[in-house]
């Protein structure tokens, strides 16, 4: 005799009317389907906004970023630091430390935020699947300096080199002949 279920009255399983053996059969599934899920989420918040270029930052360990600068304090550090720039850095971060197409600006809060720990693990370790290069073998003293003048940047100048970015009422000044 064949046996017919009608499956619109049927009941549907639950966990309770489940047999022994099924229980954890089905366990095992709702664990692998929300580990799929969990990383499914962290791919995507990976590829989303955290990808950035300044997202390495966020991976200084702790002992990294607490650490801090020992020339901070030295007012030579800030130009010697522009040197060493102009020397290893402007050539991919720009003459302004702007950025360009091969590194990201080093005016952007995320890095002027970051603790001088962080940018001396950063330049010590590079970013080398982005391009930037591994500095370790730079003298750590000047790594610091490099570190004090990233710090001293702002959007408007650039320390260091004993020269201002010119303002307007800059180019008023020497037009009229007077110095600021």
């Amino acid at each position: 005799m064949i046996r017919t279920t009608n499956f619109a009255t049927a009941s549907k399983p639950t966990l309770s009317t489940l047999g022994a053996p099924a229980r954890p059969l089905l366990l095992l599934v709702l664990l692998l389907m929300s580990g799929v899920a969990a990383a499914q989420t962290e791919k995507s918040t990976r590829s989303g906004k955290h990808d950035s270029v300044y997202a390495e930052l966020a991976k200084a360990p702790r002992r990294a970023v607490s650490r801090p600068n020992p020339l901070a304090a030295d007012p030579e550090a800030v130009a010697a630091g522009a040197k060493l720039f102009d020397l290893h850095c402007a050539e991919c971060h720009g003459d302004m430390a702007e950025g360009g197409k091969k590194a990201p600006s080093l005016l952007a809060p995320e890095v002027q935020q970051a603790t001088p720990g962080t940018l001396f693990w950063l330049l010590t370790n590079g970013v080398v699947r982005r391009g930037m290069p591994v500095w370790s073998k730079l003298p750590e003293p000047e790594r610091w300096q490099l570190v004090s003048f990233i710090k001293s940047l702002s959007a408007s100048s650039r320390p260091g080199d004993g020269e201002r970015t010119p303002t307007d009422s800059d180019s008023v000044s020497h037009a009229s002949g007077r110095k600021p």
